[in-house]
């Protein structure tokens, strides 16, 4: 079960145990649920991120490679061509 799928369940949650009574103790456990889900987005959020970031540094990292092997590739291609005179 994927973060989305558990939000939007404590969510659903929430708002169910709100919904059944007005006492304190509804309340209180309607305001946990919903810290939960926040937390629980914040994570998600964070981890998606941290993802990103990585992903980007990677991506980073290997351009020089590739635009010297593309460099490479466009020298070699022209020695290859016959000249003309």
């Amino acid at each position: 079960m994927n973060y989305y799928q558990k939000l939007l369940g404590i969510a659903l949650l929430a708002g169910s145990v709100a919904g059944l009574s007005g006492c304190d103790q509804a309340e209180k456990s309607a305001q946990s649920l919903l810290n939960q889900a926040s937390e629980t987005a914040k994570q998600a959020i964070d981890q998606g991120n941290k993802a990103a970031q990585q992903a980007l540094n990677e991506a980073n990292q290997a351009l020089p490679r590739l635009q010297q092997e593309e460099k490479n590739t466009s020298e070699a291609r022209n020695e290859e061509t016959p000249r003309e005179i």
